[in-house]
C-alpha cells in the first residue's frame, strides 16, 4: 500500500510546463519527419462561396489533407509516439493523436470534385471549382476557388403518383412536413427529406411493404432564367397497387434462456397454438415471466392498421424493461387473401441477477478516506420485470498530512443499508390509458437506514421510507412525484462539557459546542418528517448532444403541512420558538419547504466547441412547527460540480471564517458541520473544446471555467452573524474561482479532471478577499499566516477535482 503524501505544487507546475514545451516542439517540427518531396498542409481556404454554404463545403475536404484545429496537439501527440530515427514510422503505428496532413494531389482532386458536387446539390448547377496549391519550405497552402454561377430556383412542382389512394394520402398530409415548395432555391437535401417523410407517412398508415426506392425525383433544369422543374414520382410495386395491412393476432415468444431460440421447432409449435387472449398468444419457455407485465408494452394491437410508430414503441419499451438482451419483431402474412399480418415478437432474456462491489478513495490535501459498497440486483424479482436492489455501504474519513499518520485520526464513520423495489408501471388505483407511450413509467418503494458518527461530536441515525412515481410526458419532459416520504431521525451528542479530567479536550469540546451550537442541536434532535417531493426536468435527453438548448430541473420538498393541519383540527396549540413543538408518536415533526432550481444554457459554437452557463440555487425555509430545517436538508458549496476552486463543504456560509473556532482540536472536530447553509446560489460558466481527437481509443477535451457562489443562513439562532445572507453585502459574500480541466471521453464514460484556482475568497475582509494577488506573488507568507491561525487547516489556492461524467 502506498503512503499518502502531499502534492508539491511547484513540481506539478514544472512538469506541466515541461510537458507543454515537449508537445509544442514536437508539433512545430513535423516537417523534419517527412521526405524531401513531401509537404504538410498548413492551411485550407475555400473562396467565392456564400457564407451559409462555406462551412459545410469545408467538410468535403478530405480529412487526410485537412489541418487539425486548435494548437495542433493531435499532431504533436502523434509525433511523440510515431517517429523513429527522424522519420515517421511505417509500421507498428500507435493510435494516438492524428498524423500530419501530408499533401496528396489525388486527395486534392477528390476534394475539389466533392465541393463541386455539393454546390450543384444546392442548386448551383453550373458550378465549377478549381484547386490552387502553394508550397514553401515543405508547407502547403490549399485554396479551392469556386465559380458557383447562378442559383436555380424551383418554378414548378408536378406529381406522378400511380396509386390514387397513395396520392390522396400524400396530398392530404404534405403540408404538415414538406420542405419542397415552388419559388425556393433547389436543394437536394429537401428531396431526401421529402422521400423520408413519404416513407414514414406510408408506414404509419398501413403500407408495411412500402420502401424508399418507390419515391424518386426527376428535376429538369433545361430552362431559361435559372429555373428548374421538379417531378415527384411514386411508383407502384410490380404486383399491382400498394396494400394496407391490418394487425391480426400477435405472438409473443420468450426463449428458454440467454442462448436464444436453439430449437426452432419450439417456435413453430407455439405459432400453431390456437389459444390466445385479447389478441395475443403468449409463450414463455423460460418460465420466468408473468404475462401481463410483458403484454402491457405491446402496442401492436389486433384490429389496428399497421403503424411503424407502434412497432418502434414496442421495441423501445420492451428493451427498457431491462430483462431482455434481444427483441426482434417479424411479421407473417395471412395465408388467405385478406390483408392481415401476424406480428411475432421474439424475446431473449438476459442475466437476471448481479452483484456489484464498488469502492472509492476520496482525498485532497487535508483528508483521506475510502468508501466501499456491495449492491445486489435482481432485475425480475416478481416475474414482472421488477427491479429489486439491496445495498450495504460503509466508509471512513480521516485527516491526512505530516501530523497525521495514515488513518491515525478517523473523524468520520458512515454505514448505510438500503433496499428498493422498482415496478415498471404506475401503481395507482385508476386506469391510465396508453401507459408508457412517451416513456417507461416506474413506481419505486424504497427504504434505507443511515448511521454516521462524527468523532467526539455526535452519532446520527436516519430511517427513511418512500414511495415514488416517475413518468415521461414527452422525451424532453420528465416528472417525479413522491407522495409519501417518511423520515425518522434520532441523534446523540457525544460532547461532554462536564468532564474536566482532560482540560484540553474539555476546552475544545466547549468551543466546538459554542461555535457550532446551531447545527449540533439539529444533529442531536429526535424528530419525525412526513412530506412529499416533486421534481420536473426539461431537455435532460439532450445533455449528451452537441447542440444549443436550455436545460431546466426544478424540485421541491414539502413536509409537515398535513400533520400541522391535523394538529390544528384537534385544537392543539404550540409555540416552537420557545421549545413547545407539536408531536406525533411523542416526537416533534418537521415543517418546511425546500425548493431548488438548476438552469443551464448550452450554446454550440462549432463542431467540437460548447459554451455552458449555469445557475443553481435553492433555499430551505422552516415555518409552522419548526424553526430550522433538518440538518440533511442544508446546502453546501464547493466540490466538483459547484465552485470548483473549493473542496466540498469548505466554502461559506457567507463571510464565515473558521478562525472564530479558537481551538485546533475544536476546528478539527467541526469539519463537515460548520460550513453548511439554508440557502445556496452558484453560477458556472464553462467553455469546452477538443484537444486530442484520438488518445488510447478515446477523445480528450479541454475546458476553461469561472465559478461563483456561496451558501448562507437565513433562519434565526445561529451564533455567527456573518453567515447570514445580506443583499447589500452580496458582492462581498460571493466566492469566485477559475480554472481549467480535461474530459477524457471513452464513449460510455467521461473521466474528468478539473484544477480550480481561487480568485476571491469571502472569508476575508475588504481587499484581502482577492487572494489571486497573493497567489501571483508567491503566497507563502500568506499561507503561513493563515495556517497558524487555522490549524490544522491549511490554505490551498488550488483545488484538484476528479470525477466521472460531466460536472453539469
Amino acid at each position: 500500500m502506498k503512503a499518502y503524501k502531499y502534492i508539491n505544487y511547484k513540481h506539478v507546475q514544472a512538469l506541466t510546463i515541461l510537458l507543454f514545451i515537449l508537445v509544442f516542439v514536437a508539433g512545430c517540427s513535423s516537417t523534419k519527419y517527412i521526405e524531401d518531396y513531401q509537404s504538410i498542409v498548413k492551411k485550407v481556404e475555400i473562396d467565392s462561396i456564400d457564407k451559409q454554404f462555406e462551412e459545410e463545403a469545408y467538410n468535403y475536404v478530405q480529412k487526410d489533407i485537412k489541418p487539425s484545429g486548435g494548437l495542433g496537439l493531435n499532431v504533436a501527440i502523434y509525433n511523440l509516439f510515431n517517429t523513429k530515427n527522424g522519420k515517421y514510422k511505417t509500421s507498428n503505428i500507435k493510435p494516438l493523436g492524428s498524423p500530419p496532413p501530408i499533401l496528396d494531389s489525388t486527395l486534392v482532386e477528390i476534394s475539389r470534385n466533392q465541393i463541386e458536387k455539393y454546390l450543384k446539390s444546392k442548386g448551383f448547377f453550373k458550378a465549377k471549382v478549381k484547386s490552387e496549391i502553394a508550397v514553401k519550405d515543405k508547407k502547403a497552402k490549399l485554396k479551392f476557388v469556386a465559380e458557383p454561377g447562378p442559383a436555380f430556383f424551383v418554378n414548378k412542382l408536378s406529381y406522378q403518383i400511380a396509386d390514387p389512394k397513395v396520392s390522396s394520402l400524400y396530398m392530404g398530409n404534405r403540408q404538415l412536413f414538406t420542405h419542397l415548395r415552388e419559388g425556393q432555391q433547389y436543394d437536394e437535401d429537401s428531396l431526401v427529406y421529402e422521400r423520408e417523410q413519404i416513407y414514414q407517412l406510408m408506414r404509419q398508415n398501413g403500407y408495411r411493404d412500402f420502401e424508399r426506392p418507390y419515391v424518386r425525383f426527376t428535376p429538369d433544369s433545361n430552362q431559361n432564367n435559372s429555373k428548374v422543374s421538379v417531378n415527384l414520382v411514386i411508383d407502384n410495386p410490380n404486383n399491382g397497387l400498394h396494400r394496407v395491412y391490418t394487425i391480426d393476432s400477435t405472438n409473443i415468444i420468450i426463449a428458454p434462456n440467454a442462448d436464444g431460440f436453439t430449437d426452432l421447432k419450439m417456435v413453430e409449435d407455439s405459432l400453431k397454438n390456437k389459444r390466445f387472449f385479447r389478441g395475443i398468444r403468449f409463450a414463455d419457455f423460460s418460465g420466468r415471466f408473468r404475462r401481463n407485465p410483458i403484454t402491457r408494452y405491446d402496442f401492436i394491437k389486433q384490429g389496428d392498421v399497421y403503424d411503424i410508430r407502434n412497432e418502434t414503441l414496442t421495441y423501445d419499451r420492451l428493451y427498457e424493461l431491462n430483462v431482455f438482451k434481444n427483441v426482434k419483431i417479424d411479421y407473417f402474412k395471412a395465408q388467405d387473401s385478406s390483408a392481415k399480418i401476424n406480428p411475432v415478437i421474439m424475446l431473449i432474456p438476459q442475466k437476471r441477477r448481479s452483484n456489484r462491489i464498488e469502492g472509492e478513495v476520496p482525498f485532497n490535501r487535508g483528508t483521506l478516506g475510502f468508501n466501499i459498497s456491495n449492491t445486489y440486483t435482481d432485475n425480475n424479482f416478481l416475474k414482472g420485470a421488477e427491479k429489486f436492489q439491496f445495498q450495504v455501504k460503509g466508509g471512513l474519513q480521516s485527516r491526512a498530512g505530516k501530523n497525521y499518520p495514515f488513518f491515525k485520526y478517523i473523524y468520520q464513520r458512515d454505514f448505510s443499508v438500503s433496499a428498493s423495489l422498482t415496478v415498471p408501471r404506475l401503481m395507482v388505483p385508476f386506469s391510465i390509458p396508453l401507459m408508457g407511450k412517451n416513456g417507461m413509467p416506474y413506481t419505486t418503494f424504497a427504504s434505507s437506514y443511515l448511521f454516521a458518527k462524527q468523532q467526539g461530536i455526535l452519532i446520527r441515525r436516519i430511517f427513511i421510507n418512500s414511495v415514488s412515481y416517475d413518468w415521461v410526458e414527452t422525451k424532453s419532459k420528465l416528472h417525479s412525484l413522491t407522495p409519501l416520504n417518511f423520515e425518522y431521525r434520532f441523534g446523540s451528542i457525544l460532547i461532554d462539557t462536564l468532564d474536566r479530567t482532560d482540560l484540553a479536550k474539555f476546552r475544545a469540546d466547549s468551543i466546538t459546542l459554542v461555535t457550532n451550537s446551531y447545527n449540533i442541536k439539529l444533529l442531536g434532535r429526535k424528530d419525525f418528517t412526513l412530506g412529499m417531493k416533486y421534481a420536473y426536468s426539461l431537455n435532460a435527453d439532450k445533455l449528451l448532444q452537441n447542440r444549443s438548448f436550455i436545460y431546466f430541473r426544478g424540485n421541491i420538498d414539502i413536509a409537515g403541512n398535513l400533520l400541522q393541519l391535523a394538529s390544528n383540527v384537534f385544537g392543539d396549540k404550540h409555540d416552537p420558538k420557545n421549545g413547545d413543538y407539536g408531536t406525533i408518536f411523542g416526537l416533534p415533526f418537521n415543517q418546511y419547504v425546500r425548493p431548488e432550481v438548476d438552469v443551464r444554457w448550452y450554446k454550440k459554437l462549432g463542431a467540437e466547441k460548447m459554451f455552458v452557463a449555469r445557475l443553481n440555487t435553492g433555499i430551505g425555509y422552516a415555518y409552522g412547527n419548526s424553526i430550522a430545517v433538518p440538518f440533511e436538508k442544508l446546502f453546501y458549496a464547493g466540490g466538483s460540480s459547484g465552485v470548483r476552486a473549493w473542496q466540498a463543504r469548505t466554502l461559506g456560509p457567507g463571510n464565515y471564517n473558521r478562525a472564530v473556532i479558537t481551538s485546533p482540536e475544536a476546528r478539527q472536530s467541526s469539519y463537515g458541520i460548520d460550513q453548511l447553509g439554508q440557502m445556496r446560489i452558484e453560477t458556472n460558466f464553462e467553455y469546452r473544446y477538443m484537444l486530442i481527437n484520438k488518445l488510447f481509443g478515446g477523445k480528450l477535451r479541454g475546458a476553461a471555467f469561472v465559478d461563483m457562489g456561496n451558501v448562507w443562513n437565513i433562519s434565526p439562532g445561529n451564533p455567527q452573524p456573518e453567515t447570514y445572507f445580506d443583499f447589500k453585502r452580496l458582492g462581498q459574500q460571493i466566492a469566485i474561482g477559475t480554472g481549467v480541466g480535461f474530459r477524457y471521453d471513452v464513449q460510455f464514460f467521461v473521466f474528468r479532471f478539473d484544477l480550480g484556482l481561487k480568485i476571491k475568497d469571502p472569508q476575508f475582509e475588504g481587499g484581502e478577499q482577492w487572494v489571486i494577488g497573493k497567489y501571483l506573488r508567491g503566497g507563502k507568507a500568506f499561507r503561513d499566516r493563515y495556517d497558524l491561525l487555522h490549524a490544522p487547516d491549511t490554505y490551498r489556492f488550488m483545488q484538484y477535482n476528479f470525477g466521472i461524467g460531466m460536472p453539469f
